[in-house]
């Protein structure tokens, strides 16, 4: 249908040219510390998105602890997921400022307080506050970093780099959920939660891998992209092109407001020269002074070139396929959580609770969700294989899941759909590849922060709905039928909107030939 990367989308600008001579890639791109960026994501994955899978458990004994209703004790997990996604768009402002390792290493530290806290609540509404936003900021705080960091450091082989790391969630999910059922067990959830934390400051760790790349490397990385139409590489040169993920400015400021800056600067400096026989406390104060006017000039230019790039004249709302993919993460992303959080639930309405504790349905999801990234991943890396393809393809697989799960109601046919969700649901690691396709490189951190902060809004309202309409009907099975149906909305968006963007350069192209 759509053959090649042009047909899906376009780039805001010419971000690449092709250059009369190639130029030598640099070795950390595509290879050497790449690997321990993919490394540090999948960490990442595992830590962070692989426990959020894993919080059926906790909603399960959460619904003992407090007796509160299926929707108000869903919307515990659900602020975690929804809040970790949709502060993307705002995580990258302090990207700009301090680099993808500051922020996710602060993002670390906030994560293992919110789980720590937790486990002091005495009732539903506190969770909502330590688990809900303090570990939600905190957990996306590492996340959009990891994904970023991933997109930088891969060219060639993005798709499948992006397919490894993001397997993280997969086997998080599995052994998290092992896991948490083994310290709830043993332990109590309160003092799993406080472990969990303890375990949870390994992000840390994970943030410090996150070397960023120098201006140079980024002036001088090479792009290789296979074109599947003319099977032929192209050497692309990025002169100008720095990826908000280090921490870079990848435009130059306005030289009046530089000169400003530097005036203040030198100003402040000069100052303190001549006030060398002043007293230790009023050379403090320079001092004091010089340090807070750096912040402010850096503040400044992280938070200009954040404006400009979500709302100045070069939107990303301009780009009409974009805007439909938007309008698809806000109905996707639920349906993909829903299970997670009610599976257990619904388990147990079905009294297959022995056979589940054997091998549970989660964790059925989790491993094959694995080796449907993996694989997703490497067919669309293949030059023949259009990547929005296999992601619509899949797409198609999972909301025809999503209709089926309510009519099964033994475990073989429960354990067969959620196999099949699990290994659909790999289209994940093709989320960075397809947004990249869609609005260039240069604008990969802002978009891929928007989807992901539309994901989050789906999954912030997805698993409390699902409880709401089990408080009413006192079965899951229109929960399932309702979020299938909106999902289905969304993936009608992202047919249409690339029909009309191939269809109108036809009609403007025969409008000239009658002229």
């Amino acid at each position: 249908m759509y053959a090649s990367r042009e047909d899906i989308g376009y780039d805001f600008g010419d971000d690449s040219k092709v250059g009369s001579k190639p130029i030598k890639p640099n070795p950390n791109i595509d290879g050497g510390w790449a690997w321990m960026i993919v490394l540090s994501s999948f960490l990442v994955h595992i830590l962070i998105m692989g426990s959020q899978m894993a919080l059926g458990i906790l909603n399960m004994e959460w619904l003992e602890e407090f007796n509160q209703s299926r929707g108000l004790t869903a919307w515990v997990s659900s602020l975690s997921m929804g809040i970790t996604l949709i502060v993307g768009p705002f995580i990258g402002l302090f990207i700009s400022m301090c680099g993808c390792r500051t922020t996710a290493i602060i993002g670390g530290m906030l994560n293992a307080l919110g789980w720590i806290l937790s486990a002091y609540a005495s009732n539903v509404h506190y969770l909502f506050l330590t688990f809900g936003v303090t570990a939600g900021i905190g957990s996306g705080m590492v996340y959009l970093p990891a994904v970023v960091m991933v997109g930088q450091y891969f060219q060639k082989r993005r798709a499948l780099a992006q397919g490894l790391s993001t397997t993280g969630t997969g086997f998080g999910a599995f052994l998290m959920t092992a896991l948490l059922k083994y310290l709830c067990t043993e332990f109590g959830w309160r003092n799993a939660m406080f472990i969990q934390g303890a375990i949870s400051l390994n992000l840390c760790v994970c943030g410090a891998l996150m070397r960023p790349l120098s201006p140079k490397d980024l002036r001088e990385k090479c792009v290789v992209r296979s074109d599947s139409e003319e099977n032929q590489a192209k050497a692309l040169s990025h002169s100008t092109e720095t990826i908000k993920s280090n921490g870079v400015l990848s435009e130059e400021p306005e030289k009046k407001e530089e000169a400003a800056n530097e005036e203040v600067l030198s100003s402040v400096q000069h100052v303190e020269i001549g006030g060398k026989s002043a007293s230790g406390r009023s050379m403090y104060g320079l001092r004091l002074f010089k340090t807070v006017s750096q912040l402010t000039v850096t503040v400044r230019k992280g938070f200009a070139l954040w404006y400009s790039s979500y709302f100045g004249a070069a939107s990303l709302f301009t780009n009409r396929v974009f805007v439909a993919f938007v309008i698809w993460a806000l109905f996707a992303y639920s349906s993909f959580v829903i299970p997670f959080i009610h599976l257990p639930e619904i388990v147990k309405q079905y009294n297959i609770s022995r056979e589940d504790n054997v091998f549970p349905l989660t964790s059925i999801i989790a491993i094959v969700h694995i080796f449907g990234k993996v694989i997703l991943g490497i067919i669309s890396d293949l030059p023949c294989i259009s990547t929005w393809n296999v992601f619509l393809m899949a797409n198609f697989t999972l909301v025809t899941c999503i209709l089926t799960l309510p009519l099964m109601q033994t475990y073989i046919g429960l354990a067969v759909v959620c196999a099949l969700i699990g290994f659909s649901s790999g289209y994940f690691s093709l989320m960075p590849v397809v947004t990249e396709d869609l609005v260039g490189t240069k604008h990969l951190a802002n978009a891929y922060g928007i989807i992901i902060c539309a994901n989050g809004i789906s999954a912030l309202f997805g698993p409390p709905f699902a409880g709401w309409i089990y408080d009413i009907t006192q079965k899951y099975d229109f929960s399932f039928y309702i979020a299938g149906l909106l999902y289905m909305v969304g993936i009608i968006f992202l047919l249409i909107q690339p029909c009309i963007q191939k269809k109108q350069p036809r009609e403007k192209s025969t409008e000239e030939a009658q002229v």
